[in-house]
């Protein structure tokens, strides 16, 4: 293995065509307009965890999209490198190398963040890919290394490291095997937060008495109101309300930056694709949107059945599944800061119920509320859900 002092000479070299961390590793630099190295970055997930029952693949054409900064909001303002390992001929690994700017200027950080970390269990390319992500990261000033944590809002953050045996929920969150988090705290990796998944069965559906009482007073008072839609063409009406009450409910969350309209209208896009008008609930005070229910039949099964394409036979089965999964993912709730206490948490938490039972589903996927938001976890809990995934963020400085 190369030692540390020689890992800036080495990436330098990457920056340009490729570079050698030791005999049997090299390290590649991806050409973004390259189609084939583009698909060699994206497959090495594929083959990795080929067959496995809980990782669920992503839509090649999606991941694809992080590559092109014509189309994707994140270029606008950041920038992104690509570097796959390779040993022997053979692709063993791959990662992202990321600067989100809006968030270090927001924030008053310098972090460059890792994304779409996968390697073989080999220490010495993943030291290899991370020794380069942190190379590419000091050329721009930075000095610290965040991840996983990806390029839009839509991006699961952190490694698995508790619920391997729980199915992955659609590419919403990330499914990595045991020894990943080795890895990383091999490599001088620690926590910098971790996000907690929790499941709610129908059998276990329970609203304490202090959410009914605080609810059934919100909604008396007549202060905010729950807004339901009917059908598809309703709710695409009301998109851009939600995106701006999207962008301003998570200002105190670890994750936040400010959101250009091109990042809010990607992540609404992709959001009315999967979105069904029976699931998703606002908050109103008069015609405002202050909170929402975004959640979404699960898609999983189709998902993996597909492999990563989309052909006519895989829309049909994603078609299917839509109507007869029992699963459902609450991906996205939230309150405007200036209406907490008002009641209208408690009214999100009492629609979660209602919806789920008349809808006819029987688990819920409450995924990813940071371990530091430990008011909502306790919500969760009085509901009936429990912990069952855990992500986490780690940190190392470059």
């Amino acid at each position: 293995m190369v030692n540390s002092a020689a890992a800036p000479a080495i990436c330098r070299a990457a920056a340009e065509v490729s570079c050698v961390r030791s005999i049997s590793t090299e390290i590649e630099r991806v050409d973004p307009q390259s189609k084939f190295q583009v698909n060699r970055f994206i497959e090495i997930p594929f083959r990795l965890y080929a067959g496995h029952p809980q990782w669920v693949p992503p839509l090649r054409s999606e991941v694809a999209k992080s590559f092109d900064r014509r189309r994707h909001p994140f270029y606008e303002s950041s920038d992104a490198a690509f570097f796959i390992a390779v040993r022997g001929g053979r692709d063993v690994g791959r990662v992202a190398a990321l600067e989100n700017r809006p968030f270090n200027e927001h924030h008053g950080t310098r972090h460059a963040n890792f994304y779409f970390f996968d390697c073989e269990d080999d220490p010495d390319a993943a030291a290899a890919l991370l020794d380069c992500v942190s190379e590419w990261a000091r050329t721009r000033g930075l000095d610290t290394l965040v991840g996983p944590k990806g390029l839009s809002a839509l991006d699961g953050f952190g490694v698995l490291v508790e619920g391997f045996e729980h199915r992955q929920m659609m590419t919403m969150t990330n499914y990595n095997y045991p020894y990943v988090s080795r890895l990383l705290e091999g490599l001088g990796f620690v926590k910098e937060i971790d996000f907690v998944s929790s499941l709610l069965c129908k059998h276990s559906f329970r609203m304490s008495e202090r959410l009914i009482r605080v609810a059934a007073r919100a909604e008396q008072r007549g202060f905010l109101k729950i807004k339901r839609f009917a059908t598809k063409r309703e709710l695409v009406k009301w998109a851009p309300r939600i995106g701006t009450a999207y962008n301003r409910a998570f200002v105190r969350n670890w994750e936040y930056h400010p959101l250009s309209q091109h990042e809010i209208d990607y992540i609404l896009g992709n959001f009315l694709l999967v979105a069904d008008p029976r699931l998703i609930r606002l908050i109103l005070r008069g015609d405002d949107v202050v909170g929402f229910m975004l959640a979404f039949p699960d898609l999983s099964a189709a998902l993996q059945q597909a492999h990563g394409r989309l052909t006519p036979l895989s829309l049909l089965r994603l078609l299917r599944e839509k109507r007869r999964t029992r699963w459902v993912c609450m991906n996205g709730a939230g309150i405007l800061p200036e209406f907490h206490g008002y009641g209208g948490n408690a009214m999100l938490y009492a629609e979660i119920v209602r919806t789920l039972l008349q809808a006819g589903y029987e688990h819920a996927d409450l995924p990813q509320v940071a371990d530091t938001a430990v008011q909502m976890r306790r919500d969760l809990e009085e509901l009936g859900a429990r912990p069952y995934k855990v992500h986490r963020v780690y940190r190392r400085g470059v």
